[in-house]
């Protein structure tokens, strides 16, 4: 049996997180948490550990970028790897350093296929996609 890997999904668009969730668990590989809101992302992420964090870089009340930062500050979420998703900036607009510094070690631009995500958080994940 696979091991389900944990993913936390922190993005103020409730409709692409059920879409995510959805496709995501619907391949039993992947355990999906979703919020819209920043700060119960980064209590989730204290609380839940997961595998891996789907961050969404613009949001109202607080910015991926600063959600990045808390969690890269706190021991218990520092190792936890971002993936960072928005359909506003592209990665050339943030620039190399910046998501660097932030602990983006990828960045997904929407719309995006299921494959596609599931590419990324395998890569991200040291995993290798079966075709």
């Amino acid at each position: 049996m696979i091991e389900m890997k944990k993913i936390l999904l922190i993005d103020d668009e409730e409709d692409f997180c059920f879409f995510v969730k959805a496709n995501l668990e619907n391949t039993k590989e992947f355990e999906v948490i979703t919020t819209s809101k920043a700060q119960e992302g980064i209590e989730l992420a204290q609380k839940e550990k997961p595998d891996l964090i789907l961050l969404d870089i613009l949001m109202p009340e607080m910015s991926g970028g600063d959600v990045a930062q808390v969690l890269l500050n706190n021991p218990d979420t520092k190792n936890i790897p971002i993936i960072f998703i928005t359909a506003i900036v592209t990665k050339d607009e943030i620039g190399p350093e910046t998501m660097k510094k932030i602990g983006g070690r990828n960045f997904i631009a929407k719309p995006i296929t299921t494959k596609e995500l599931i590419k990324a958080i395998k890569k991200v994940l040291g995993k290798t996609i079966e075709e």
